[in-house]
């Protein structure tokens, strides 16, 4: 069945872009997914979906917490980048299979890939947000913008890179009228929050998580129909 979707994927690709191109596919030697739901949701309430990396993990138990009473909130957390061919299967099998209908989606995959290229990433951010709006039609998006890094990595993510990277996707997002959460200027000015050159510390975590709550309220439909 993945086998299935992942080709499905590929050839709707080729058919948008009009052109078979040659696709790379860059591995990391570590890779996993996770996900997380409410144990009890309230039916009453809205859903929301946090779609990202290990930072979005970080930051998850933060933003349920600020959402408590007002939205049941999910995560759905990769190592498979923007560029990887096996992350909108991924996405399209983890909708499929939680079968809750999302009324706001906050995304953000900005962490890995840093195989590909940035000409790579222009070609394929789009995917991502195809992605999302299949697998959570009528939702309400949000894209955040992805965070520094307190030391430039070798073969990794460096600030330059994220900066650029930043930049090609709020040129789609832009276009398709998304809400942005600048999480980047928020911890650019909490840089002594780091708990590593990539990722921050619980306060770290709890300040972003604020942010993504306040983001999300600004979109969240007053009331939602029972599922």
């Amino acid at each position: 069945m993945k086998r299935v979707l992942l080709l499905g994927w590929m050839a709707l690709a080729l058919v948008s872009a009009g052109v078979a191109q040659a696709r790379r596919n860059v591995t990391e030697k570590i890779e996993w997914t996770y996900t997380d739901r409410p144990e009890m949701p309230d039916s009453k309430l809205p859903n929301v979906l946090l779609v990202g990396d290990s930072i979005t993990r970080a930051y998850y138990k933060a933003t349920a917490d600020s959402l408590s009473g007002k939205a049941n909130v999910y995560y759905f957390a990769a190592s498979t980048s923007v560029g990887d061919e096996r992350l909108a299967p991924q996405l399209a099998e983890y909708f499929r299979m939680i079968k809750v209908r999302f009324d706001v989606v906050h995304f953000n995959n900005g962490m890995h890939g840093w195989g590909y290229t940035e000409d790579e990433y222009r070609r394929y951010f789009p995917e991502l947000v195809a992605a999302v709006r299949t697998g959570a039609p009528g939702a309400r998006l949000v894209w955040a913008s992805t965070t520094p890094v307190r030391k430039d990595q070798q073969d990794g993510a460096t600030n330059a890179r994220i900066d650029a990277r930043n930049a090609i996707a709020l040129e789609q997002i832009k276009k398709d009228g998304i809400p942005v959460d600048d999480q980047h200027a928020l911890m650019m000015r909490h840089q002594d929050l780091h708990s590593d050159d990539v990722h921050f510390t619980t306060e770290g975590s709890a300040i972003q998580g604020t942010q993504v709550a306040e983001s999300v309220l600004k979109v969240l439909p007053k009331k939602t129909s029972v599922q």
